[in-house]
């Protein structure tokens, strides 16, 4: 038996996030174990919490979708790092939480009351070649007069970045096609104290599905649109309306570092048979 919490995570109103679960105590286990538990959870991510192997960290973390292992994710950091506190979980510096990742060392701290991850660098930015862009607006079932700006906002899972010229352009999205991993932004007329409005597109098995609250793809995209000067820092991000969700990303920036927080809330805690 193995500890086990399930975390929703950028929302402070209990099953309107993106949950994530938490397997504590997962020393021991495989990695054909952990993929196997990831597919019965069947939710976006499942992590395995893990003494750390690296100078500096304060705990290991493995990040799984039903059918990948991926090396970071933004929401399942922070609800990782949420669980890890809860549980009992000591940092060696309570200002600044290392978690330790296939992507390498990823600092935490709290910011207002919430968790906060610093973004990832990129591994890919820059320009979107004409033939990609066609593929993904075709897949997203729009045209380039909808398109303001697009670019490569890679910090692992792939990133396509799309920026749409108003939030009604992006929410009457319907993608089926999609080939590739894609988000799409619009500005907002800061309606609801908001900057920013996100939704997120990855294909699975050849089924395009849209995930509910994203941390790297906001993580990526404020590096992209705080650096292009289109938005400052800070401001508050809005995504997962078309699933019936009330996802709030804060982004901010400090000490040469962009920050993603988030609320981060337990709502299923116990053992899991492992």
């Amino acid at each position: 038996m193995r500890r086990f919490q399930q975390v929703d995570v950028f929302t402070s109103t209990p099953y309107l996030g993106n949950p994530v679960a938490v397997v504590l105590d997962a020393d021991g286990l495989s990695t054909e174990e952990m993929a196997a538990v990831a597919s019965w959870t069947n939710l976006s991510e499942t992590t395995f919490v893990l003494p750390p192997t690296a100078a500096g960290a304060d705990y290991r973390v493995r990040i799984f979708t039903p059918v990948e292992e991926l090396p970071f994710a933004g929401h399942p950091t922070l609800g990782t790092c949420h669980a890890w506190l809860r549980s009992g979980g000591t940092p060696a510096d309570e200002e600044r939480i290392v978690q330790e990742c296939a992507a390498g060392l990823v600092p935490l701290r709290p910011i207002g009351g919430r968790l906060a991850f610093a973004a990832p660098a990129l591994v890919q930015e820059g320009p979107v070649d004409d033939a990609t862009l066609d593929e993904v607006l075709a897949g997203l079932g729009t045209s380039r007069e909808a398109v303001v700006d697009a670019t490569w906002a890679d910090n692992g899972p792939g990133w396509i970045a799309v920026r749409l010229t108003s939030v009604d352009a992006l929410r009457a999205l319907a993608p089926a096609t999609l080939q590739r991993t894609v988000g799409v932004v619009a500005l907002t007329a800061g309606d609801d104290h908001v900057d920013l409005e996100l939704r997120a597109f990855f294909p699975v098995d050849g089924v395009t599905r849209e995930d509910p609250v994203t941390g790297s793809l906001n993580a990526s995209v404020a590096q992209w649109l705080l650096g292009t000067g289109v938005l400052a820092a800070p401001y508050v991000a809005r995504q997962g309306g078309a699933l019936g969700r009330a996802g709030r990303i804060h982004v901010s920036q400090s000490d040469g570092e962009i920050w993603i927080a988030g609320d981060t809330l337990t709502l299923v805690e116990g053992t899991i048979d492992l």
